[in-house]
């Protein structure tokens, strides 16, 4: 025989489980999309260093500085980072072409700004592989 004071408890574990839930998967799922943003502007930073290394220092294509920082720039134009974002661009003691790239990205654990962290991005790049050969 049921008492009738326990009927409905079931049900209502179950609404706060499933919420629980819910809120752990949207607290991942924008974890995770900052962390593949910040992944895709560390692998353009890469490809731009690179790229910007190849060209001669003389080159009629530009300066290999000012190429690399723009194509940098529209990779955070393309990623939606913030507008602040610093990106800097210079040669390095070892003659090698450097960029680094800072910025802050608030992510909302919860909705509605409830539990929100700050994620900084601070990453320096050197080209490696062949191109560091001397």
């Amino acid at each position: 025989m049921r008492n009738h004071t326990e009927s409905g408890s079931a049900t209502a574990k179950f609404v706060i489980v499933l919420l629980i839930v819910i809120l752990a998967v949207y607290a991942g799922w924008n974890y995770v999309a900052v962390l593949y943003q910040s992944a895709q502007i560390r692998q353009e930073m890469h490809t731009a260093v690179l790229q910007g290394s190849a060209l001669p220092p003389n080159s009629n294509k530009g300066d290999p500085i000012s190429i690399t920082k723009e194509r940098i720039r529209r990779a955070v134009q393309d990623y939606e980072l913030p507008p602040d974002t610093y990106i800097e661009v210079k040669w390095s003691n070892q003659n090698l072409l450097q960029a680094r790239v800072y910025y802050k990205k608030k992510i909302n654990f919860l909705p509605f700004g409830l539990w929100e962290r700050e994620y900084v991005f601070d990453e320096t790049v050197t080209p490696t592989g062949f191109l560091t050969k001397q």
